[in-house]
């Protein structure tokens, strides 16, 4: 048994990484569009989070409860989510504001030069 997964590493990322993952970046994209504040990410995780141990206890004979693994599924989904919310918000900056701000990377921006 390993640290991060309980049945094993194809369960894990197919469920917590694929699954999980693209709805959280999808969760993080839409806070990012609707411009709400980034502290939503936990509490919108910790439910999601909830939903993929589930998903690993009626797909995978995963534990329901246990704490260690959604912690780690919960740890995944806040990391995903966060990502999705940076880059989402470095396009809406850089492109409604363009004449202030330019991309320096996918998920940071600066200010224009003058």
């Amino acid at each position: 048994m390993s640290l991060l997964w309980e049945n094993s590493l194809l369960a894990f990322l197919l469920v917590t990484i694929l699954v999980g993952g693209g709805a959280a970046w999808m969760a993080g994209r839409g806070i990012a569009l609707t411009w709400r504040p980034t502290n939503q990410i936990v509490l919108y995780m910790i439910l999601l989070a909830a939903f993929v141990r589930f998903l690993h206890f009626a797909l995978f004979e995963g534990t329901l409860l246990s704490l260690h693994f959604y912690l780690v599924d919960l740890a995944a989904m806040l990391i995903i989510c966060f990502l999705g919310h940076r880059y989402t918000r470095t396009l809406q900056m850089t492109s409604q504001y363009h004449w202030l701000y330019e991309k320096t990377s996918a998920f940071s921006w600066r200010e224009r030069s003058a």
